[in-house]
């Protein structure tokens, strides 16, 4: 702000300067070469050279007989006629030229008199006015401190539930509030009422936002969105303001959508944080709950919030009659990752080996957002390539970088650790096939890829939801066959499995305390996660059993991995021929894709 002052000031001064300057050569811009002087002008008049003067007060305009044009001064106490006669003029040459008398005193006046004095007073008025224009804009703005950023969406960007592959459930769902905006009274005429709010539940990247514009598109209606963390000032009261500012815009516009967000922002759960009941966010989800409360059946406005968190949202929210629809949107299994993948494969050149339906097979677990980034990253390596268009290799190097990273080509490994890493991911390669219950094995490599030396990929042949006992084990046996086999070709192991035995260790608690798969302590669950918010985000255990349970659940945890470890060793012992095989196939070429493994095992 006083930088924007201070350059204001430069300008006005400058403005002063340049306007002086420009008055000050006001007198001499009048001055030519064709000034003549009174003594010359009468010469000229005794020798009949001119034909016409015209006075203008001092000034005086000679036209010669020769078409030329001549300027000049005169006395200003006496007459033009007296000054020539006393230059020795005759009477009679005088009367020979046409003499015209012109009044200039308005002129002189205004340029002598009024704007010299005049000229100040209009800069320093300007300069006032200009300062308190920049005053009023500050005011302005602090008035307008509590409105809502909220933005309407470009209708000419419409989006349809076409334009959303998938999630077959959630859009059908989501049709019934577009047949409510499209003919509210084919409804309220049965004694419906009108949904007021639609909670999307999903996690990041499933596609929230997009299902939101697609309703809205559908239905035809304005669009307006907003997350919630803009609505959360650091002044108490603001964010309310906004929220009824808000609400306030879009029954201007009903029917509308009115799409917020991340409302976990705001939402949270009323009395979990500092400040008591008088912080900023809660005094918002008040007025938002407020509001939500205050529509009536002929409003048409439907309120649309997302969030990845619902279990941290209030209770008051989540009640009938304010967010009356939860849509629960799941990540895409197999056929609707193909179908998200035709979606963002349109705008994009591909060779004719592309198949979709193998990069769908690919990314389990894949967003939507997910997807779309691995075609985008598809497209980079193949320009990077200088490829007119895009191939199947393309895309699987580029699922491999989304899932663990870039390719570390700088990172490479002395002999001894290149030989560790080979017999390490061969262990979980030759564990992963020979076991039932594991997935099938996609690619093995010793590539360094993120902070991983090297990793092996298994992926399921059909999306599952359900795991079993024995699944279980034989994924941890699986997890436990690079530290496996480390410690029986070199007899010792490395910190390479840090990771391995990262997951193993969470996946083996959970089967004892969370899913009840254990021998001795019942059917139960151990433990409960609670969210502890202060000076940050704390996940924090509330134990809700006693030491001698605890022990015991140590006890069955350590059981559980030395047995699928003892699974791991004896499969790689009988197996130790095709282990040799895998590590040497890595050495050698340093990547086995599921063709070439599935061929070196049937060996």
């Amino acid at each position: 702000m006083k930088n924007n002052t201070f350059k204001n000031l430069i300008i006005f001064f400058i403005t002063i300067l340049v306007v002086a300057f420009i008055f000050s050569f006001y007198d001499t811009s009048k001055k030519s070469e064709k000034e003549i002087s009174l003594v010359e002008l009468g010469k000229k008049i005794q020798n009949e050279e001119v034909s016409k003067v015209e006075v203008f007060g001092e000034d005086l305009k000679i036209d010669l007989k020769n078409n030329e044009t001549k300027e000049s001064k005169k006395e200003k106490e006496t007459s033009f006629t007296e000054t020539m006669i006393n230059l020795g003029v005759s009477q009679e040459k005088l009367s020979s030229i046409n003499i015209s008398i012109k009044d200039d005193s308005s002129s002189n006046i205004l340029f002598n008199f009024i704007i010299p004095i005049l000229l100040p007073f209009v800069l320093i008025a300007t300069f006032v006015w200009f300062m308190f224009r920049k005053v009023q804009g500050a005011n302005t703005k602090a008035l307008s401190f509590g409105e809502s950023s909220v933005k309407e969406a470009d209708k000419r960007k419409k989006v349809t539930f076409n334009d959303v592959a998938g999630v077959y459930e959630a859009k059908e769902e989501l049709k019934e509030i577009v047949e409510f905006l499209k003919d509210s009274s084919k409804f309220t005429k049965l004694g419906a009422e009108i949904p007021k709010g639609v909670l999307l539940l999903g996690a990041p990247g499933t596609g929230k936002t997009l299902l939101a514009r697609a309703i809205a598109g559908e239905a035809d209606v304005p669009f307006f969105h907003i997350s919630g963390s803009e609505f959360v000032e650091m002044f108490v009261g603001v964010g309310a303001s906004r929220v009824r500012d808000l609400f306030k815009k879009a029954k201007k516009s009903a029917p509308c959508i009115v799409f917020i967000d991340e409302i976990d922002a705001v939402g949270r759960q009323r009395g979990a944080g500092l400040g008591g009941s008088h912080d900023e966010r809660e005094q918002t989800l008040n007025q938002i709950l407020v509001e939500m409360d205050g529509f009536d059946n002929q409003t048409n406005i439907i309120v649309v919030a997302a969030t990845n968190r619902p279990d941290v949202l209030d209770p008051a929210l989540l009640r009938p009659g304010r967010f009356d629809r939860r849509v629960v949107i799941d990540r895409p299994d197999k056929k609707d990752r193909k179908e998200i993948l035709e979606i963002h494969a349109k705008n994009k050149p591909f060779e004719d080996d592309v198949n979709l339906e193998i990069v769908a097979q690919r990314t389990p677990g894949f967003s939507g957002a997910d997807l779309r980034n691995v075609l985008n990253e598809a497209a980079i390596l193949s320009a990077r390539n200088n490829k007119k268009r895009i191939a199947q290799q393309d895309i699987l190097d580029s699922i491999e970088k989304v899932m663990l990273g870039p390719e570390r080509k700088s990172h490479i490994l002395t002999d001894k650790e290149g030989k560790i890493t080979a017999y390490h991911e061969a262990g979980h390669a030759l564990v992963g096939h020979m076991l039932p219950n594991c997935d099938p094995v996609h690619k093995v490599s010793i590539i360094s890829r993120g902070r991983a030396a090297g990793y092996t990929m298994n992926l399921p042949e059909v999306d599952r939801y359900l795991n079993t006992k024995s699944e279980f084990i034989d994924e941890i046996a699986m997890m436990l066959g690079g530290l496996c086999s480390e410690n029986i070709v070199f007899g010792e192991i490395t910190n390479g499995a840090s990771s391995d035995l990262q997951q193993v260790s969470d996946l083996a608690k959970k089967m004892i305390t969370k899913f009840a798969m254990n021998k001795e302590l019942g059917y139960r669950a151990f433990g409960k996660n609670t969210e502890m918010v202060f000076l940050g985000r704390e996940i924090h255990e509330d134990r809700d059993y006693s030491e001698d349970v605890a022990k015991k659940i140590d006890l069955e945890i350590k059981e559980l991995i030395d047995g699928c470890y003892k699974l791991a060793e004896k499969t790689i012992k009988e197996n130790r021929e095709k282990l040799n095989k895998i590590a040497n196939m890595l050495l050698e070429k340093e990547t086995i894709e599921k063709e070439e493994f599935e061929a070196l095992m049937k060996e």
